[in-house]
């Protein structure tokens, strides 16, 4: 008896890897491919009509901002809800159908200690990380656009403002990181609720993913109001 906490400890750091790895480096291909493309859609769609302006190069401020503060979180927040918590939610509603959640409570160990919060501890780890490289894909896909309109790569440079606005970067990683939480404890939960044969295992996939995306939009929402109350 006096073994099986350490057993447990060891059980859960050995599930945390693999389940990090998951939910970050398989997701690293999908989030550096839909980051540069979102940049090059986001600086093609500005330049295009602020050029007639003479501004297109204030199109990096423009997507630096955005991206950083809004676009980059968010986005993973989908993917993270499209992928990490569509499985979390299939693999503890098939344990729960199957009736092993009922063993692990029979045993006397807290699922929620030894499956959830591993879950939701690597999810909100790897957030910050696939949020800089949403970033970072973006900002070169923008900026391979405007190279092609013919601005060196040193004045876009000087035009990104996350150098000198630090504050939106780090607003993006907070978001991205409570946007994390809450998605996987809604893939958590859904697939805990799981009940009534394989069908179930399906449907609480699905209500994770759209209940993932829907937090992460009203939590986005509630960020804007509290980041404008307090002038930031």
């Amino acid at each position: 008896m006096l073994a099986l906490p350490v057993n447990l400890r060891l059980l859960r750091r050995s599930d945390f890897g693999v389940i990090a790895e998951r939910a970050g480096l398989q997701a690293l291909p999908l989030v550096l491919v839909l980051g540069f493309l979102i940049g090059m859609i986001l600086a093609f769609q500005s330049a295009v009509p602020m050029r007639q302006f003479g501004a297109d190069l204030y199109v990096a401020d423009l997507v630096t901002i955005a991206l950083c503060r809004e676009l980059g979180p968010l986005l993973v927040a989908v993917i993270l809800a499209g992928r990490t918590g569509s499985a979390y939610a299939a693999e503890l509603g098939t344990m729960q159908v199957n009736d092993e959640i009922s063993a692990l409570v029979t045993m006397g160990i807290n699922p929620t200690t030894m499956l959830v919060l591993p879950r939701i501890a690597a999810a909100m780890m790897v957030m910050p990380a696939l949020t800089v490289a949403m970033d970072a894909a973006g900002l070169t896909g923008m900026a391979s656009v405007l190279a092609a309109f013919g601005y060196p790569f040193s004045a876009i440079k000087a035009h990104i403002t996350i150098l000198s606005a630090p504050g939106d970067f780090l607003q993006g990683l907070l978001k991205g990181v409570v946007f994390a939480a809450a998605v996987a404890l809604i893939g958590c939960r859904a697939g805990l609720t799981a009940s009534g044969g394989p069908r179930a295992v399906g449907q609480a996939a699905t209500a994770a993913v759209v209940g993932g995306i829907v937090a992460t939009v009203l939590l986005d929402g509630l960020f804007a109001v509290i980041l404008y109350r307090l002038h930031l």
